[in-house]
C-alpha cells in the first residue's frame, strides 16, 4: 500500500487530500472544521480527517506533498518589489514578517504540523502543475488538453499543455504580473467586493448590467491576441506594488473611486461587472481555440480559480472546438491538494492511470465526513430536539418532497460533505425554483446575502436537455453555466422590458423563474443514479408530485461562514435562520416543532459577522 497526503496551506482556503494507491480516498478543506471562511493556516484538522477515514497514521504515511514552491515564490515576491522600488516599501514591510516567519521555512511547518512524525522528504511541485494534475488525473480522459488560469502561482498566471495516461506536461505559460485572474480580481474590489472570496458576486451581477465598458477595457487596460495571450498595462494596478488592487488611474477610467463595501450597488457597478465578464469569457475563449489548435486534443480539462467562472466554462462548452470538457469541482487552491497528491502517484512513481470514461475518479467530489445515524442521534437528544427518524426508509425522501412542494425551504444534510465550494446535494438547502417568491426568500431570509444573488438548479439528469442548453453533456459539479431552453421562458413585455439594474429581478422570465437568472441562463447541476442515490430520490418524488424535475439548491451556511460540516453545525445554522425543516441523515426536523424556535431578526444577526 503506497499513502500520499497532498497539503495545500499558508495562502487561501488550506486543504488536504488522501489518495491511497491511486485512489482518492478523502479530502476536505479547513475552513470547514474551524469555521473560518477561507482558512489558511496549516489544515491540521482536514490532516486529521483524512487520516482518520482511511485507518492511518502519520508515520504510515509514504510521501506527502505540498502544492506549491515557496522559495520560487519568494524569488517572484522580491523580484516584483525590487522593480517597483521604492513604491512598493511599505506593501514589502507589511508581507515580510510572514514570510520570514512561516511561509520560507514551510517544510519545518509542515513537520510542525504534523507532530514531528513524518520523517521522510517532502514533495514540492509547481503551483500550476498541482491545479493541472488536478484536472487531468481525475478526470475521464485517457488523454487531453489541460488549461489552467487564476491569480498567481510562482510565476504563471495562465498554463497549458497535454496530459496522456499518467502523464503530464505544460508547455506554454503567461506570466505575472500579467494575470485574466488578478483583473478579474481587481475589478471585484473596484466594485465593493472583497478579493479571493467576491468574484462570483461580481459574475452574478454581470447579467443586471450592459457591457457598455468592454471597449475601455480592452483599449486601456488588455492588449489581447487572437491566441488568447495579453498583456496589461500595470499603471492601473496597484497590486504589485501597494495595498490595493487599483490605483488612482483606474479611478479615472470608470469616472470615480472603487464603490465601498456594503454601500448601495450603483449602475455603475452592474456595468463594470457586464463588462468584465464579456471580458473574462473572450479571453478564456480564446485561449481554448488555441490551445485545441496546438494540442490537437479533443476533450480539455480546466482548473485554477478562473475555473470557477461557470458562464466562461458554459461558453467554451458551447463554442470552442473541443467535444467534451472537465473541470475539477475544487479548481481553487483546495484543489491544488489533490493535484499534488496524484501528481506525485503518477507522474513521480510512474504508477498508470485507470480512467473511468463513464463518470471519473473524483468520487461525485463526496470526499469529505459522513456521520452515521447514531452519531446523529446521541448529538440531537444531547440539545434536546425534536425529530421524526426514518432511517433508510424511502419514506424520508418522499416526506421531504412533500415539503418542499409546500414551499418550504429545507436544510438538506446526507452522506459525505463536498470537497470545494459547491454543494451538491450532501450539505444544501432546498427549495422550490416553481415559486415567484423562492429566490429573494431564500437570499434575505435564508442566507441573509445580496437579493439579486442567483441560485442553482438540480435536475434529474436526463431530464436537463428539455430545460438547459447543456449541448447534451452533463454537469454534475455545477461548473457550467447554461440558457434556459426557449420552451421554458416566459416572455417579458410590456413596461416589464424596460426595468434597469436589479428592477430586472422582478420580472419572472421562465417556468422555473427562482433558478433563471435575469440573463434567461442557470447554473445547472444534473444528478445521475450513481453520485448521490438519495438526493435523486427526493428529485424523483418531487417530480412525480409536481411535475417540476428541479430543485433550487444552494450551499447550506449563511453570507460569511463556511458550508456546514457537523450535524451541529447545520442544526444551529437552521435554528439561526428562517428555514422550515432540517434533514440530517435520517432525521427530519420542523423549525415549528423545535424549543425555543422564533422568527430570526435578519439585521440583529448579520450584525455578528463581520462581512464584505
Amino acid at each position: 500500500m503506497t499513502a500520499i497526503l497532498g497539503i495545500s496551506a499558508y495562502y487561501h482556503d488550506s486543504a488536504a487530500a488522501l489518495v491511497v494507491d491511486g485512489e482518492i480516498v478523502a479530502a476536505a478543506q479547513e475552513e470547514r472544521f474551524t469555521r473560518k471562511k477561507h482558512d489558511h493556516e496549516f489544515p491540521a484538522h482536514a490532516v486529521r480527517y483524512c487520516l482518520d477515514k482511511a485507518g492511518l497514521t502519520v508515520s504510515d504515511l509514504d510521501h506527502v506533498g505540498f502544492y506549491d514552491k515557496p522559495l520560487l515564490k519568494f524569488e517572484r515576491i522580491l523580484e516584483t518589489y525590487l522593480g517597483y522600488a521604492p513604491a512598493g516599501f511599505s506593501s514589502f514591510l507589511k508581507a515580510m514578517p510572514l514570510w520570514l516567519k512561516q511561509k520560507l521555512y514551510t517544510p519545518r511547518e509542515l513537520d510542525a504540523g504534523l507532530n514531528h512524525e513524518f520523517g521522510k522528504r517532502y514533495v514540492f511541485t509547481e503551483h500550476h502543475e498541482s491545479h493541472a494534475a488536478s484536472a487531468f488525473f481525475p478526470s475521464p480522459f485517457e488523454e487531453a488538453a489541460v488549461m489552467t488560469m487564476d491569480g498567481v502561482g510562482e510565476w504563471a498566471t495562465t498554463s497549458f499543455g497535454v496530459g496522456r495516461g499518467n502523464h503530464l506536461e505544460l508547455t506554454h505559460e503567461i506570466r505575472f504580473p500579467h494575470s485574466l485572474g488578478l483583473l478579474y480580481s481587481a475589478m471585484t474590489y473596484f466594485t465593493g467586493f472583497r478579493v479571493n472570496s467576491g468574484e462570483y458576486k461580481l459574475m452574478g451581477l454581470a447579467p443586471y448590467g450592459e457591457p457598455i465598458y468592454v471597449d475601455r477595457i480592452m483599449d486601456n487596460l488588455l492588449d489581447l491576441k487572437e491566441d488568447g495571450s495579453y498583456r496589461m498595462d500595470m499603471s492601473y494596478f496597484n497590486y504589485c506594488q501597494g495595498l490595493t488592487m487599483t490605483s488612482k488611474k483606474m479611478d479615472s477610467l470608470f469616472d470615480g473611486p472603487p464603490r465601498k463595501p456594503e454601500t448601495p450597488i450603483a449602475q455603475r457597478e452592474m456595468d463594470i461587472a457586464a463588462s468584465i465578464q464579456k471580458v473574462t469569457e473572450e479571453v478564456v475563449l480564446r485561449a481554448a481555440r488555441y490551445v485545441h489548435e496546438i494540442t490537437g486534443q479533443n476533450n480539455l480539462c480546466l482548473a485554477g480559480g478562473v475555473a470557477l467562472n461557470c458562464v466562461g466554462n458554459g461558453r467554451i462548452l458551447r463554442e470552442s472546438p473541443f467535444d467534451n470538457v472537465w473541470i475539477q469541482p475544487a479548481a481553487g487552491d483546495a484543489g491544488g491538494a489533490l493535484g499534488v497528491a496524484m501528481f506525485i502517484w503518477h507522474q513521480l512513481l510512474g504508477n498508470e492511470r485507470t480512467v473511468r470514461p463513464a463518470t471519473d475518479s473524483q468520487h461525485g467530489s463526496l470526499l469529505g465526513p459522513h456521520y452515521k445515524d447514531q452519531e446523529v442521534r446521541e448529538y440531537l437528544d444531547s440539545i434536546g430536539a425534536v425529530y421524526h427518524y426514518y432511517g433508510e426508509d424511502e419514506g424520508l425522501t418522499e416526506r421531504v418532497a412533500d415539503i418542499l412542494a409546500a414551499e418550504n425551504v429545507v436544510g438538506w444534510f446526507q452522506g459525505p460533505m463536498e470537497f470545494g465550494p459547491r454543494a451538491l446535494g450532501a450539505r444544501s438547502i432546498l427549495g422550490d425554483p416553481r415559486s415567484r417568491d423562492m429566490q429573494t426568500t431564500m437570499n434575505l431570509k435564508i442566507k441573509f446575502r445580496e437579493s439579486f444573488r442567483p441560485f442553482a438548479p438540480s435536475i434529474l439528469s436526463e431530464k436537463a436537455s428539455e430545460y438547459f442548453g447543456l449541448e447534451g453533456k452533463d454537469s454534475p459539479y455545477m461548473l457550467l453555466v447554461a440558457p434556459v431552453d426557449e420552451s421554458k421562458r416566459v416572455a417579458v413585455n410590456g413596461d416589464a422590458g424596460k426595468f434597469m439594474g436589479l428592477d430586472k429581478l422582478k420580472v419572472p422570465r421562465s417556468v422555473v423563474p427562482s433558478i433563471t437568472h435575469v440573463d434567461y441562463s442557470a447554473r445547472v447541476q444534473t444528478v445521475d443514479e450513481e453520485r448521490n442515490v438519495r438526493y435523486r430520490k427526493v428529485l424523483e418524488y418531487f417530480e412525480q408530485k409536481t411535475g417540476c424535475p428541479i430543485l433550487i439548491n444552494t450551499s447550506f451556511n449563511v453570507r460569511g461562514e463556511p458550508i456546514v460540516c457537523t450535524p451541529a453545525d447545520a442544526y444551529r445554522c437552521f435554528m439561526s435562520t428562517n428555514m422550515d425543516a432540517l434533514v440530517v441523515e435520517g432525521f427530519v426536523m420542523l423549525k415549528t416543532e423545535q424549543p425555543n424556535a422564533h422568527e430570526i431578526d435578519v439585521e440583529a444577526y448579520l450584525a455578528q459577522f463581520q462581512l464584505d
